[in-house]
């Protein structure tokens, strides 16, 4: 059985380490691929492109989501992740600096699971991304994909 693992859409690579620490501080047994557009997020989930060989398959136990990415944003990475039946299912949580509401609203009417602020002091999200992964990845129950 293939080890569950985390996709993170992130485009800052200080906040893609500080995610990778926190992941593997939360002892998952799980992997984490990183992806840094919303373009590159897409052709990893649906494989194509550079990513045209992946399993479509094996899919991620939790997508982490800025919303700020470039090429594609993270509202319509969202809004075409839950219009594929085989990704519909796929826990996604978004984690982005935006503290705008319509962000904040659009996000959930697109079905995030959740929505996390990064603009808090760099401990607090590490424990918080931390939590989140543990949560998702190891307690959550999620049925599985079509």
């Amino acid at each position: 059985m293939a080890r569950p693992y985390l996709l993170l859409a992130e485009d800052n690579p200080d906040d893609a380490e500080l995610t990778r620490r926190s992941f593997r501080k939360a002892n998952t047994q799980g992997d984490i691929v990183v992806v840094a557009d919303g373009a590159e997020t897409l052709d990893y989930l649906f494989a194509r492109g550079a990513y045209a060989d992946r399993d479509p398959q094996r899919l991620p136990s939790l997508i982490l989501l800025d919303l700020k990415l470039p090429r594609v944003d993270g509202l319509e990475v969202l809004r075409q992740v839950r219009a594929a039946p085989s990704t519909a299912r796929v826990p996604v949580v978004i984690l982005t600096s935006s503290r705008e509401e319509r962000d904040l609203v659009r996000a959930y009417e697109l079905g995030a699971n959740s929505y996390v602020c990064k603009r808090i002091a760099v401990g607090e999200l590490a424990d918080a991304v931390s939590h989140l992964v543990r949560y998702w990845m190891l307690l959550n129950e999620t049925p599985q994909m079509p």
